[in-house]
């Protein structure tokens, strides 16, 4: 299939340029059959050198664009240099040329994909399935497994585990699939059973272990994949980095593109929405006098306080009444200490009830996004006494900025009764963000405000 498929993209590349030329009416001469012969050596050589033809399972379909891309930049780099060493540029017409180099990449990829879902489809119906073992039975090696599960279409099954807690639980099974033996009889089980793939999903203190498999079990005809027990503590997004000689892993996220597009956001919402803006702050004031903008410690991240502002809500001195309210509900100061939020505060002001219920209250926070202390989409703004109920997550959590939206907003919002679900929605943003997820939350975040539901 990979070598059928390398040759159809090289046949693609010189059909596409014959195409083009035929299209836009330009006479075929020996300069673009010389074009086409070494484009289609350039792209066998390259193609292949970009492992473009690896293995794609479980892998995302934009990392395999993103290898076209650069395999494809490369070869037009040296097309470039040809025809700047020869001086024969003006032999061709740009505008092909121009449109050749531009939207190849696009038809490889468009290819690929269409062969990817073909595979997928064969590999959910049970075909082209490669086998797999998985060398450590813990929690990693059983969220490894559930990883699969949730990717049926990458043809992979795990035929069992190996792991030593075999010792002492002689019929231990894992997410419902057999432990094979211990660890040092992985070899053998190899060396008797087509297996396809190992995977090696032990804690870094078992090194020696780690080395065994790695000596012994890669002349055995599978190919071993080693899963760093650092994916346990959700590191997804921790970079390899270099300084000097040595390599560090940056557990700080990636996120540069996040505040270009918060800025520009933020800029957008507050011009555009300067006149509803004005109207807000003139009803709260024309109610009861009374400031306009609510201010209210939060933190973010590194753990830092800032002022989170918000259009006021509630009576002048809402703050002081609720000690109050609290001493003399019990039922409300049960449901304060669960969610931290009443659902019939007394204290919210009419002008109030709606901005909440619409979200409205929470536009002076594009503020705070300029300033850099919030972005658009992140974790629930919480106060530093919550901080608690993150427990192991709380680090994760100061590692990012919180959100005007996010995943708790496009939810159940204020209906979530359990603190821990809140805390888990948070903590998948903060695993899974990037500027799709962003995008698809925003939206939903307009849609809600406008139904209303879940707020108070």
């Amino acid at each position: 299939m990979a070598r059928m498929l390398h040759l159809v993209d090289c046949l693609l590349v010189v059909g596409y340029l014959w195409v083009l030329v035929t299209w836009y009416r330009v006479p075929w001469s020996e300069h673009y059959t010389r074009l086409a012969v070494i484009s289609f050596c350039l792209s066998l050589f390259f193609f292949q050198s970009f492992q473009l033809y690896r293995s794609w399972r479980g892998w995302k379909f934009y990392q395999e664009f993103y290898v076209i891309i650069k395999a494809w930049a490369t070869v037009i780099g040296i097309l470039l240099f040809y025809f700047f060493i020869f001086k024969i540029s003006i032999a061709y017409s740009r505008l092909v040329f121009l449109i050749w180099s531009l939207s190849t990449p696009l038809l490889i990829f468009l290819v690929h994909a269409t062969a990817r879902r073909v595979l997928r489809y064969y590999r959910q119906r049970g075909r082209n399935i490669r086998r797999a073992v998985i060398a450590g039975a813990g929690d990693l090696g059983i969220s490894l497994a559930k990883e699969l599960e949730t990717i049926p279409w990458a043809g992979i099954e795990i035929m069992g585990f190996f792991d030593d807690k075999i010792a002492e639980e002689p019929e231990l099974t894992a997410m419902g699939k057999p432990v094979l033996g211990e660890i040092a009889k992985l070899p053998d089980y190899l060396a008797t059973n087509d297996i396809d793939y190992v995977y090696i999903a032990l804690p870094m203190r078992a090194e020696r272990k780690i080395f065994m498999i790695l000596r012994e079990c890669r002349s055995l005809g599978s190919r071993i994949y080693l899963v760093p027990d650092l994916y346990l503590y959700g590191l997804h997004h921790a970079e390899l980095q270099s300084l000097g000689k040595m390599l560090i892993l940056n557990f700080n996220p990636h996120t540069e593109w996040k505040r270009s597009f918060d800025v520009v956001f933020s800029l957008l919402v507050i011009i555009l929405g300067m006149p509803v803006l004005a109207l807000i702050a003139l009803l709260i004031k024309v109610e009861d006098r009374g400031p306009i903008i609510y201010r209210h410690k939060r933190i973010t991240a590194a753990g830092k306080e800032f002022d989170c502002l918000k259009f006021r809500t509630m009576r002048v001195g809402a703050d002081r009444e609720l000690q109050e309210l609290l001493e003399k509900h019990p039922h409300l100061r049960a449901e304060w200490q669960q969610t931290y939020k009443l659902k019939n505060d007394p204290r919210i002001t009419r002008i109030g009830r709606l901005l909440r219920r619409t979200s409205l209250d929470e536009l002076p926070q594009f503020f705070n996004v300029l300033k850099g202390e919030m972005s658009v989409v992140g974790a629930r703004p919480i106060v530093g006494g919550e901080l608690q109920y993150y427990k192991d997550s709380a680090g994760r959590y100061c590692s990012m900025k919180p959100g005007i939206t996010g995943p708790w907003q496009v939810s159940k919002r204020s209906n979530i009764e359990d603190y821990q679900e809140r805390v888990n929605l948070d903590d998948w943003y903060i695993l899974n963000y990037s500027l799709w997820t962003d995008i698809k939350i925003i939206l939903r975040t307009v849609y809600i405000m406008f139904k209303g539901n879940g707020a108070y």
